[in-house]
């Protein structure tokens, strides 16, 4: 007797959380191959824009990068965790791969972080922590992580969105 769950209905989800783990290792690998190459983008843009920086930028920027790789690899263990229990649940399979869907855009939240590295560098801290695409991709993946873990408690906690028996 063996176990067989289709992983077709969670794909979408799957793909995005898999390839956020992807990035998340990658970063790491990047920072042990060549570190200084980050440290350089930092230091080099700094210098070409100084009014947008103060002593602690250097340091804070490389901070940003540094957090997506950690909050890459760490939202995407835990959401292969959350996929699982969307896969074994008793949810209808349109709910399971939408949650699904949901669970891996919340995994798209570190970009947040790489892209606060990308830019601040340019147009200082607080610009790049307030910039439009920095803000959305934040509230994008935040609203489809919370749609995610809303759908597996209703699922399990009050039968919502459950196949009915």
């Amino acid at each position: 007797m063996g176990i067989n769950f289709d992983l077709k209905v969670i794909k979408i989800g799957l793909l995005i959380t898999l390839l956020s783990l992807i990035f998340g290792i990658g970063l790491g690998i990047a920072f042990g191959a060549k570190e200084e190459v980050f440290k350089n983008y930092i230091s080099e843009n700094i210098k070409a824009n100084p009014a947008v920086h103060d002593e602690k930028s250097k340091d804070k920027i490389w901070r940003y990068v540094q957090r997506a790789h950690f909050h890459s690899a760490g939202i995407a263990a835990y959401s292969l965790a959350l996929l699982l229990i969307i896969l074994v649940s008793k949810m209808k399979d349109s709910a399971k791969s939408f949650s699904s869907t949901m669970i891996g855009i919340g995994t798209l939240y570190p970009l947040s972080w790489y892209l606060m590295f990308y830019l601040a560098p340019q147009i200082g801290r607080d610009a790049a922590h307030n910039h439009i695409l920095t803000e959305t991709i934040v509230y994008i993946s935040t609203g489809g992580a919370l749609i995610g873990l809303f759908m597996i408690f209703s699922s399990i906690f009050f039968d919502k969105f459950n196949e009915v028996k």
